[in-house]
């Protein structure tokens, strides 16, 4: 038997894991974690735990602390159970070790229950749409985002990485908070990017963000 954290804010997916887990494997402990540092806390008391994460809603910064509590805990077996990740994160993340699984939450019923068996197994799983992402040509990226965002979202963007939150962006542009909240996501969605960090980092390699103008 297991011990079993699944780090997940949504409550449907909570139940819904919960029960997939109970269906396949009797779990020794059943932890619900809600940040990073309650699921390192988990991790201290179950550190050969399956911990099942929906990194998209997490407060993990990058994939190297992801990665840094695998390797604080080795005998920890993962699985992403997220939206879309991006190429370069989920890329790092399997060539850099063989503890984390990936399967996405589009996936059909029977492949998420085939990577939860896997994975209570201590074999890795990625997904077939995982899979195919990390098989297709990853295209570079372009000296300037003119052809990937509008002209409102690099200008929101630009201001992410300058520091301001959301709600210092949408006061400044007269906008609602829930406006600017929309035009993130779509940022992160053309970009291919899980997070804040990873869209600034974007922003850098295009040009669009001056490195000695975000480090003021």
């Amino acid at each position: 038997m297991k011990d079993v954290i699944i780090a997940d804010k949504q409550d449907i997916t909570r139940v819904g894991i919960q029960t997939l887990v109970e269906g396949i494997e009797k779990a020794s402990s059943l932890i619900f974690s809600d940040t990073k540092i309650d699921l390192i806390k988990s991790l201290t008391s179950c550190p050969n735990a399956v911990v099942i994460l929906d990194y998209t809603l997490s407060d993990f910064g990058s994939v190297d602390e992801l990665l840094n509590i695998g390797y604080r805990f080795p005998e920890s077996r993962w699985m992403l159970f997220s939206d879309e990740l991006s190429y370069d994160f989920l890329r790092r993340l399997i060539i850099s070790s063989e503890a984390y699984s990936v399967v996405l939450k589009s996936c059909e019923l029977d492949e998420i229950n085939m990577g939860l068996v896997h994975v209570f197994r201590g074999e890795r799983f990625i997904c077939a749409r995982v899979t195919n992402q990390l098989l297709q040509v990853q295209k570079p990226v372009t000296d300037s985002l003119d052809h990937i965002l509008t002209a409102t979202e690099k200008e929101i963007l630009k201001e992410m990485a300058l520091g301001r939150t959301t709600k210092e962006i949408a006061a400044k542009r007269n906008l609602s908070f829930h406006t600017i909240i929309t035009h993130r996501k779509n940022i992160f969605r053309k970009l291919e990017v899980n997070n804040v960090h990873e869209a600034i980092k974007y922003a850098m390699r295009a040009g669009l963000v001056d490195l000695a103008e975000y480090y003021i």
